[in-house]
């Protein structure tokens, strides 16, 4: 009994290693969503916080209350700046996890055609053989039918 391929076990670590980066790729994609939702949900307050203090125009403010708002919405600015920059810490977090999926990929891809090619060639050996095998009885029968 012929002994199983050993890339065949090489061809079952890639797939794993695939399916590990697929889910670290899937991982990066749902974080990467949550920044952005959080970044549009930061964004969405500020509109309305300036929708609000838009409505109150032509009424009497007081000076207190015009440097609370604007006091406000600097630091909203501010968390909305921070939270671009965790977006883009998270593209790039997500895009370092599709290029690493794709090399796992890459690498089993190219065990399952060392895998094909040599069960082409072991394929070609047989029909060979068997080739061999046919063209030896053929003969014999000749000889053997052969009046002497």
């Amino acid at each position: 009994m012929a002994s199983a391929d050993p890339l065949l076990l090489v061809l079952k670590l890639a797939q794993d290693a695939e399916e590990q980066a697929a889910l670290l790729l899937k991982s990066a994609q749902l974080d990467c969503q949550k920044r952005q939702n959080q970044l549009n949900a930061l964004n969405h307050y500020r509109l309305d916080y300036m929708k609000q203090m838009q409505s109150w125009q032509g009424q009497a403010i007081s000076a207190s209350n015009y440097h609370q708002f604007h006091r406000f919405i600097r630091q909203i600015d501010d968390a909305i700046a921070q939270q671009n920059r965790v977006v883009a810490d998270g593209e790039v977090q997500k895009n370092y996890r599709q290029q690493h999926w794709l090399d796992k990929q890459k690498k089993r891809k190219a065990v399952e055609l060392l895998l094909a090619n040599k069960a082409k060639k072991r394929q070609a050996a047989e029909l060979k053989y068997e080739q061999k095998l046919t063209d030896e009885f053929a003969s014999q029968q000749f000889f053997r039918r052969k009046p002497s």
